[in-house]
């Protein structure tokens, strides 16, 4: 199971910083050897405040298991015939680490394995970053030998996953008065990306999209809704509009009932407990708003079902010949892409890691 991760205490937080802003993959900066190190020290301070006003650290590690653990027990009945079943935790920028999970698969003499992102959408700075990492680690043999990989690297529209999400939308809107609901603006908010990423061809803008109207058919397009992103670091150029001032302007405009909704997250962690609860929720008061938020999946029943299927159907297919490996979507680079990682990571996947 792949993410990004976050500190589960508050002193694990400038080692995950300076793990995150190493990554060129995830934040691409001049002389990143050098500024990485400098920009964690001087943001650790801040974030670790934010940690500790969200109760002393991120619960994406305790919601990972959970739903690791539940996945491997409904897919011990869903894929008998590949049982047992175990979930491992890769995470890119906090522990488990790629290479404590790859130590760990080889001492269980792990033999086949799947690549499971929890990324819903593909982004060469998550979902690629991690599969760049999983192969650097697996070619060398630290997994172990003659595993068998293959990979699940999108599924944004899955209709387990979007049912998920409507439902927590529904619960959500339920909470404003009847006469006021249908008018209650829905604000789906994603992570965001440097334009740099955007540029050069990445998927991810398209496929978060593809979510959101996905979300919106099952809803019967019920209230009117934008997509947003948040999460941006750094004065260079990043995909807007950003989930704080399109609050600020639909008070502008207005409009005094939201939904924030994190539309690209499969947990709680510091982008919603902080910026959607506390941050944006205070600005969006100080606007004369009433803005609620859609619970995040966390221990959903509906989603943990919903990745118990993909990880079954995956299996089926691979193991029938139905599918390769990989994707035919995962096998285009980016036609920005100069990054020989990606292009080795993606060959070496779609020979089942060999």
């Amino acid at each position: 199971m792949l993410n990004m991760g976050g500190p589960s205490t508050v002193p694990e937080t400038h080692d995950f910083l300076k793990n995150l802003f190493s990554d060129g993959d995830l934040i691409p900066l001049p002389f990143q050897s050098l500024l990485a190190p400098w920009i964690a020290r001087r943001r650790t301070p801040q974030i670790e405040k934010q940690y500790e006003e969200i109760g002393g650290g991120s619960p994406i590690l305790h919601y990972t298991k959970l739903q690791g653990e539940r996945m491997a027990a409904l897919l011990d009945e869903l894929s008998p015939a590949t049982a047992p079943h175990k979930a491992y935790i890769a995470f890119r920028y906090a522990r488990p680490l790629t290479d404590e999970t790859a130590k760990q698969m080889k001492a269980d003499g792990v033999k086949r394995a799947v690549a499971f992102t929890q990324y819903p959408q593909y982004s060469c700075s998550t979902t690629g970053s991690s599969l760049n990492e999983l192969y650097r680690r697996g070619k060398t043999g630290e997994v172990g030998d003659g595993v068998e990989w293959s990979v699940i690297d999108r599924w944004g529209t899955h209709p387990g996953f979007i049912e998920a999400v409507s439902q927590n939308i529904e619960r959500a809107l339920a909470k404003f008065p009847e006469e006021k609901r249908k008018n209650v603006v829905l604000l789906f908010s994603a992570h965001s990306l440097p334009m740099s990423v955007v540029n050069r061809g990445d998927p991810y803008i398209l496929e978060v999209s593809a979510t959101v109207s996905a979300v919106m058919d099952r809803l019967g397009h019920s209230n009117p809704y934008r997509l947003v992103w948040q999460s941006q670091v750094g004065p260079s150029a990043w995909m807007g509009m950003q989930t704080g001032e399109a609050l600020k302007g639909l008070a502008r405009l207005g409009h005094k009932e939201a939904i924030l909704v994190p539309i690209a997250f499969t947990s709680d962690h510091i982008e919603t407990l902080y910026e959607l609860d506390l941050e944006y929720a205070k600005e969006a008061k100080d606007h004369g708003m009433d803005v609620q938020r859609a619970e995040s999946l966390n221990d959903s029943p509906v989603f943990i079902r919903a990745i118990a299927d993909l990880a079954a159907s995956h299996l089926k297919d691979c193991g029938s010949g139905k599918s390769g490996p990989t994707s035919v979507q995962m096998g285009l680079r980016c036609p920005g892409c100069n990054n020989a990682t990606c292009g080795a990571q993606k060959t070496w996947f779609a020979r089942g890691g060999r």
